[in-house]
């Protein structure tokens, strides 16, 4: 399909234009419909990790809500913590019969430990997954294949205990977060702005990730691993450090969505999710982090429309457009505008 030529002056403000859009938009957008943008603008900070593993790594990644859903049941443990009065357990807790906390729940009540784990533990989960099957060089299609059981799994352990996980309604009912109520119009627009600027840092900082020596050496890895091998360079670790990012932006992006949406559960994390998540790199363009951005929202805000109106039909609406765009679209949005570090380097 024929490229759109975007003239240089109106590539170098269109950017600015729509920040400022953004910054403006709980002045002028419904409560609702806020929320939904927040939680639709997590959901492109995910995206943009898969942009970084699949477009620019050729890391085929069928596990992304793993790492969603463990930034996302962080927060959510610290909320429920938060908001327990001394010697008593969640809600589901008591519901399922249990009569003690467990261990691994108490350091939750500590913010600082919870931020720290929204960073770490799903960086460090993907780092040493990762690190175990690329260092046996173990790629493309049966990589996709081992994340996709990866995400089963998780999801099903999730489901199978109940009595400490929620099971598979999850954990919800969240009154506030580190002494903030979410019920205030406050704190949802200064959630709001928060998930803005990390979008923000996280795109620019991809993009200088990728202009430097570490991107040009990952597509290398992309394009041809024996002959980066061949050079000299230990490709396994360029491979490991960008699939633990991606994970680590997964992990946040579930954070920032758990606080947006109030709930987190294993609907939102299993297999068909994590599909979901590649369709979404995949209409803006796997190449592109402003087209991973642009098919996050769009693809969402899409769901959220369709499925209001005519709820069984937008699964087929999904994989329609997913052919559509393989067929028509192989770089997806990105594709029709000449524009851009992704375009110009094959990126």
């Amino acid at each position: 399909m024929p490229e759109i030529a975007i003239p240089e002056p109106l590539r170098r403000a269109l950017p600015w234009v729509l920040l400022v859009l953004g910054a403006a938009a709980p002045f002028y957008l419904s409560a609702y419909d806020l929320n939904l943008l927040a939680r639709f603008m997590a959901m492109a900070i995910l995206a943009c990790g898969l942009v970084l593993i699949w477009g620019h790594g050729g890391i085929l990644s069928l596990g992304q809500g793993v790492f969603f859903g463990l930034g996302g049941y962080a927060i959510a443990m610290h909320m429920k913590m938060a908001d327990l009065p001394a010697g008593e357990l969640p809600d589901f807790m008591v519901w399922s019969g249990r009569e003690t906390l467990p261990g691994w729940w108490a350091p939750f009540a500590s913010a600082p430990f919870t931020l720290a784990a929204i960073l770490i533990v799903p960086a460090l989960v993907a780092g040493l997954f990762s690190w175990a099957v690329f260092h046996r060089r173990v790629g493309g299609t049966y990589f996709a294949l081992i994340t996709q059981a990866l995400a089963l799994a998780f999801s099903t352990l999730i489901i199978s205990r109940q009595d400490v996980t929620g099971g598979f309604n999850g954990l919800t009912d969240f009154t506030s977060v580190f002494g903030f109520y979410l019920s205030s119009p406050g704190t949802a627009n200064g959630l709001y702005w928060l998930t803005l600027a990390i979008l923000c840092a996280v795109y620019t900082g991809l993009r200088f990730l990728l202009a430097s020596r570490f991107g040009i050496l990952l597509r290398a890895v992309r394009d041809g691993e024996n002959r980066v091998r061949f050079l000299g360079y230990a490709t396994t670790p360029f491979k490991t450090v960008a699939f633990a990012l991606a994970a680590l932006l997964a992990g946040v992006a579930g954070a920032l969505f758990t606080l947006h949406a109030g709930v987190v559960s294993p609907a939102l994390i299993g297999v068909v999710p994590s599909i979901e998540m590649v369709i979404w790199v995949a209409v803006g363009g796997r190449y592109s982090l402003a087209g991973a951005i642009v098919g996050a929202l769009t693809v969402n805000l899409a769901r959220d429309a369709v499925s209001s109106a005519f709820p069984e039909i937008w699964l087929y609406c999904m994989g329609a457009l997913f052919i559509l765009v393989v067929t028509l679209l192989p770089n997806g949005f990105a594709g029709l505008v000449r524009v851009g570090l992704v375009k110009e380097r094959k990126a």
